[in-house]
């Protein structure tokens, strides 16, 4: 695309949609949001970045494939329902793990991991079709 307002306002703008989908992905827990909302803003400023600069900078600025990425997603969200299993639970049972100096505080759990594990998903299977069609000019 040859517009220079969107070639310079796609940068901030899509690092903002970035920070945005983090936050959207990390609220999810008690809030509207989670997983595949952040993932799909996520994906969304890879593909705003992909047609103001190009679909070879947008590959750059992805750094790692978009398939390496939802593989990564889908092996995380599965590993959290695998932890369930080794404590005994139902599969994707949510775990939580309190640490010993702060008992009242929630220090990780399986319910993050599920939901960065979706977020992955959708980052890398939306940029890749995102990236498949621009790449069809």
């Amino acid at each position: 695309m040859n517009s220079l307002i969107l070639r310079t306002a796609t940068p901030l703008l899509s690092g903002l949609m970035l920070l945005f989908s983090i936050y959207v992905l990390l609220r999810g827990h008690n809030e509207p949001g989670g997983g595949f909302i952040g993932g799909l803003i996520g994906a969304s400023a890879f593909a705003v970045y992909a047609i103001a600069e190009g679909l070879a900078a947008a590959r750059r600025a992805l750094v790692v494939p978009p398939i390496t990425i939802a593989g990564t997603g889908l092996l995380l969200a599965a590993l959290s329902g695998v932890i369930s299993i080794l404590f005994g639970d139902p599969f994707l049972t949510g775990q939580w793990w309190f640490p010993s100096f702060a008992p009242d505080m929630k220090l990780a759990s399986t319910v993050v991991l599920f939901d960065v594990g979706v977020y992955l998903v959708v980052v890398g299977a939306i940029a890749g079709i995102a990236f498949a069609l621009q790449g069809r000019e």
